[in-house]
């Protein structure tokens, strides 16, 4: 992912996953695995001790200090420092979403409810407000916004390209029919905006699709479940999203609400045309007999 790179020697506060990023691609497997622990508990980690990263992540605890100097540290004790500085100026508590009572629960109903609450709660958590917006901005300002993935993420993206529609916002999703993705390009200008949905596993046709994106200069945000999933170096902005699941799929819960709230922060910035619009679509459904009183 482009983005300012964090050096850790500099006083203050540090950005982590601005630094993660930055080193992700020098990192080894087993670094990467704590830094993406690190950065998908981001509010915790400040509090943990080496030992429970190591267990927590799957990993050993030299790893755990070899990604610290990796990162620039001398070690993780001066890591875990230096996060300890800034957890009082940058981190944000959320409201958490009472949807679920603190009584047992109990089935399946109540499981998934309980994963997809903490998978929103998560996502809200630690999704950045100023990348937020800033993709907000970017939407509203480009030319045509094109949507595209594969499979979950094929249906995500149809319908944040929907969703912008509704609120007047050119938006057209990729079809993944007789021509790939790659194929589909050509039509993409700078002024466009191309948003990838990549979820795990990983398609590599999307990663492939955004790479060639960013390699025309045209700019491509990235929502996806980590700021280091493979899409992320070639997006200018990413808005990471919690989507894990009880089955092998990906819960969509998260994604959903993070694409509800991108189509009104538009709607909000745009209101005029998109009332305009919303009038405009209702009056036309009326007009054809789209709607039944039946």
């Amino acid at each position: 992912m482009k983005t300012k790179r964090t050096r850790a020697s500099t006083s203050g506060t540090i950005d982590l996953r601005a630094l993660v990023q930055a080193k992700y691609p020098l990192l080894p497997d087993n670094q990467r695995k704590v830094a993406d622990f690190l950065v998908q508990r981001a509010a915790e980690a400040p509090f943990l001790s080496v030992v429970e990263i190591e267990r927590l992540s799957g990993t050993s605890k030299a790893t755990v200090v070899r990604l610290a100097q990796s990162l620039g540290f001398s070690g993780f004790l001066e890591l875990r420092a230096r996060l300890l500085e800034g957890i009082q100026t940058q981190i944000q508590k959320a409201d958490q979403f009472s949807l679920l009572s603190t009584t047992e629960r109990k089935g399946t109903l109540s499981s998934v409810a309980h994963q997809d609450v903490k998978n929103i709660n998560q996502t809200i958590n630690q999704l950045d407000r100023e990348t937020f917006m800033a993709v907000a901005g970017m939407i509203v300002k480009a030319s045509h916004v094109y949507t595209v993935g594969l499979g979950i993420s094929s249906l995500m993206s149809q319908i944040l390209a929907y969703s912008l529609n509704q609120v007047a916002v050119r938006a057209t999703p990729f079809v993944h029919d007789y021509e790939t993705f790659v194929e589909q390009l050509p039509f993409l200008t700078p002024s466009d905006l191309l948003i990838a949905f990549s979820f795990p596993p990983y398609s590599r046709e999307t990663v492939d699709v955004v790479k060639t994106a960013d390699a025309r200069h045209i700019p491509v945000v990235g929502i996806t479940d980590r700021v280091t999933s493979p899409i992320s170096f070639h997006c200018v902005r990413v808005l990471p999203i919690r989507s894990q699941n009880m089955l092998f799929t990906n819960s969509f819960s998260a994604i959903s609400v993070v694409i509800n709230a991108l189509a009104t922060e538009v709607a909000v910035r745009n209101r005029s045309k998109a009332v305009r619009m919303l009038k405009e679509i209702e009056r036309q459904l009326h007009e054809s007999g789209h709607y039944t009183s039946a």
